[in-house]
C-alpha cells in the first residue's frame, strides 16, 4: 500500500506534542518515512518538534487540526496510515477512527480501553475489513507485547488458553494516567469458554510471580486489557486473562485501593459527576510528564503461561523503557502497512496485522529485547 494517496507524507500522527507523540515521531524519522504531527496547536506543535532527537534529519511537516470529523478527515485523506495519541480515547477516540474509515486510512493507537474497543469493533471494523483497513487500537507497551507472547505461545499446536501478565517499573504520563482512571467507569471482561466475561473482583489486586523475580507482584486487570477482545476473534483461543503489574508496589496498591474506591463511592454517581472525581483522582496522581525513560532503569518483562489439555508453553519477553517500546511499535507497524498488505483487515491486534515475528525483529533493532520460550 505504499505511496497509494498523492501525498508527499504518508502517516500523520495525531497529538504529535504529548510525550508518546513525541517518540512516535522520533521512530518514524528513523525507518525515514515522512509525517505530519498534527494536533489542536500549531505553535506548541512547532516548539515540541524541535526537541526530538534527530528531527533536523526528517521529512515532515506541521499541522494544526480542529477535532471534528470533517476536518480531521481532510487532513487523513493526505495519508495511508493514522497513529492516533489523543486520549482519553472512551471520550476523544470514535471522532479520529471515523475520520480515518472516511479518509481510508489504516488506524492505530495507544489506548488499551476494553470498552473503546469493543464499541469501535463493533461500530467500524466491519467497514474497516471490507475496505482492506486495518483498525488497530492498543498498539502500544501493555498490550503489543503480551500480544507477541500470545501469539509465539500459539505456534504451538494444541494451546488454547493464556493467561498474560506484563510488568514493568515505568512511571505512567499525564494522559496515560487520564486514560487509566476514565476506564475505571466501563466493565472489565476476560475471556472463558469462547465466551467474554465481566470481573466481578475489580476493587482487589491479585499476587503473581514474575519470571526472574524473587518478589511476587501485585497485579490488577486495568481494564481488562486487549487480548481477550483480540483472541475472542481467534478460533483457537477458549479461555484468556490478562493483568498489569508495577514494580513499584506502592504506587501500584494505590492503584488498586482507587479501584475500590471508585467501587465503592464513585460508580454510582451520575455520569458526569463520576467523569470529574475520576479527572481530579488523575491530577492527583500525576499532575505532571514524566522524563524521558531511562534504558537503565525502566524495564519490562512481559509473559505469557499458555496451557492446552496435554502441553504447557511459557512465552518471556524481556525488553527495555516501556514508552520507547510505543514509539517502535507504532512506527514499525506504520512501516509495515505502507509497504504491504495486512495480513488481517477490520479490528485487529497490531500482530494480527502485520505478524508478531515481524514486531520482534524489529523491536531487536532499536531496544535491548529478549525472547525465552519454555515448552
Amino acid at each position: 500500500m505504499s505511496q497509494t494517496k498523492d501525498s508527499p507524507k504518508s502517516v500523520v500522527v495525531y497529538g504529535a506534542s504529548g510525550y508518546t507523540g513525541r517518540l512516535i515521531c522520533e521512530y518514524l524519522r528513523q525507518y525515514q518515512i515522512p509525517f505530519i504531527a498534527a494536533g489542536r496547536n500549531k505553535q506548541r506543535l512547532k516548539e515540541v518538534m524541535k526537541r526530538v532527537p534527530g528531527i533536523e534529519t526528517a521529512d515532515y511537516e506541521v499541522r494544526q487540526v480542529d477535532h471534528t470529523v470533517e476536518d480531521l478527515s481532510k487532513l487523513f485523506a493526505e495519508v495511508d496510515v493514522v497513529c492516533n495519541v489523543v486520549g482519553p480515547f472512551e471520550y476523544y477516540g470514535e471522532t479520529v477512527v471515523e475520520a480515518a474509515l472516511k479518509a481510508r486510512c489504516h488506524y492505530i493507537d495507544t489506548t488499551g480501553e476494553q470498552s473503546f474497543l469493543k464499541l469501535m469493533g463493533e461500530r467500524y471494523g466491519e467497514q474497516f475489513d471490507t475496505q482492506g483497513l486495518v483498525l488497530s487500537p492498543s498498539t502500544a507497551y501493555m498490550y503489543t507485547p503480551l500480544d507477541i507472547c500470545a501469539h509465539y505461545a500459539l505456534e504451538q499446536e494444541g494451546i488454547d488458553s493464556i493467561e498474560a501478565v506484563g510488568s514493568t517499573n515505568a512511571v505512567p504520563t499525564f494522559a496515560s494516567t487520564q486514560s487509566i482512571f476514565a476506564l475505571l467507569k466501563s466493565e472489565m471482561f476476560y475471556l472463558e469458554d469462547q465466551h467474554l466475561v465481566p470481573w466481578t473482583q475489580r476493587g482487589v489486586g491479585f499476587e503473581t510471580v514474575v519470571p526472574g523475580r524473587a518478589f511476587t507482584q501485585l497485579a490488577h486487570p486495568w481494564g481488562g486489557g486487549s487480548l481477550p477482545i483480540y483472541l475472542d476473534r481467534d478460533p483457537r483461543v477458549h479461555n484468556c486473562r490478562q493483568l498489569t503489574s508495577f514494580a513499584n508496589r506502592a504506587m501500584f496498591q494505590s492503584v488498586v485501593d482507587l479501584s475500590k474506591h471508585y467501587e465503592d463511592n464513585i460508580r454510582d454517581l451520575p455520569e458526569d459527576e463520576q467523569v470529574a472525581q475520576l479527572a481530579a483522582i488523575a491530577e492527583q496522581m500525576q499532575p505532571g510528564e514524566p522524563p524521558r525513560e531511562n534504558m537503565l532503569v525502566h524495564r519490562s518483562i512481559d509473559h505469557v503461561v499458555a496451557r492446552g489439555t496435554a502441553n504447557t508453553r511459557t512465552v518471556i519477553l524481556r525488553g527495555g523503557p516501556p514508552y520507547l517500546q510505543t514509539g517502535v511499535y507504532q512506527a514499525a507497524t506504520a512501516h509495515r502497512l505502507l509497504a504491504e498488505d495486512p495480513q488481517l483487515t477490520g479490528l485487529v491486534s497490531a500482530s494480527q496485522a502485520v505478524g508478531h515475528r515481524y514486531l520482534l525483529g524489529e523491536l531487536k533493532k532499536f531496544l535491548p529485547t529478549e525472547l525465552e520460550i519454555v515448552d
